[in-house]
């Protein structure tokens, strides 16, 4: 419940620090973008951690929604979060991880339909954040084992879902090449009930295209090379010129002027407008 200046519930938006200094309860949600050689980019989080420090008072809570890899919210925030505030994790504050669940667009399975992943830094902190977010949840919550479970939870979401479509991706090249249709193949072969019904197209958006970059940093860190799901990412970012290439063939085929023509794009964004 955020209760506003008026002193009902409500949202109210501020930016000002002095807003948020009486609350007990904080919940950050900032993107997290990789930089042009495809690693993690902490700032935004860093930033939000230090913005939360500043206001931050004994037996405050922080929870973060952002995607991260396991290990992020302990071993980056918690020490933003000491050294802005002063105060020391699990003793005078404590945190937790509850990763957003939405998928943009969708009219049904909209956030309270949504069955939340929570975490806290202690049982009891874990407690009083799943019974903060099933009161809003109507979907129900699932209470994980540890922040850094709930971590890997969300971050292997969407690397999954990337490399599923990569799959389908990689079988319309193949496809292509045989003179086959792909989706009529789709459409035999999800005859069979467990057949995953994944198409072939673009991947972008915030999420699926830079999520397994998180967890790919991570693994490499710890000395394993994570094969399928780089492999992955790559054949998904090598379809935005694979489509250009097919669309200049098929222009050449029916004897269209390449130099010159204009092109009509739609349905390129994931998000409204």
């Amino acid at each position: 419940m955020i209760v506003t200046e008026a002193g009902k519930p409500g949202l109210f938006c501020s930016a000002d620090l002095e807003n948020i200094r009486h609350n007990t309860t904080f919940i950050i949600t900032v993107p997290t973008p990789v930089d042009k050689h495809n690693r993690p980019d902490l700032t935004p989080l860093y930033k939000a951690s230090e913005t939360v420090g500043k206001v931050l008072k004994k037996g405050d809570i922080v929870v973060y929604e952002s995607t991260v890899y396991p290990g992020v919210t302990e071993d980056e925030c918690i020490p933003v979060l000491e050294r802005v505030s002063g105060l020391k994790f699990n003793v005078d504050f404590f945190a937790g991880y509850s990763p957003e669940r939405i998928n943009p667009g969708d009219k049904e399975h909209t956030v309270t339909k949504i069955k939340k992943v929570t975490s806290g830094s202690t049982p009891e902190i874990a407690t009083k954040i799943d019974n903060m977010y099933g009161s809003i949840i109507t979907a129900g919550t699932h209470k994980a084992a540890s922040i850094k479970v709930a971590e890997a939870a969300k971050v292997i979401e969407n690397a999954q879902r990337d490399i599923n479509i990569s799959f389908v991706n990689e079988l319309s090249k193949i496809f292509n090449k045989l003179g086959i249709d792909t989706h009529d193949v789709l459409a035999a072969a999800g005859t069979k009930w467990n057949f995953l019904p994944f198409k072939p197209g673009l991947v972008g958006g915030h999420c699926i295209g830079v999520d397994p970059y998180y967890l790919a940093q991570k693994a490499q860190e710890v000395g394993y090379h994570p094969e399928i799901i780089l492999a992955g990412r790559r054949l998904n970012d090598s379809m935005g010129p694979y489509v250009a290439d097919e669309v200049i063939k098929l222009m050449v085929r029916k004897g269209i002027q390449v130099v010159g023509s204009k092109a009509l794009v739609l349905g390129f964004t994931f998000k409204e407008n």
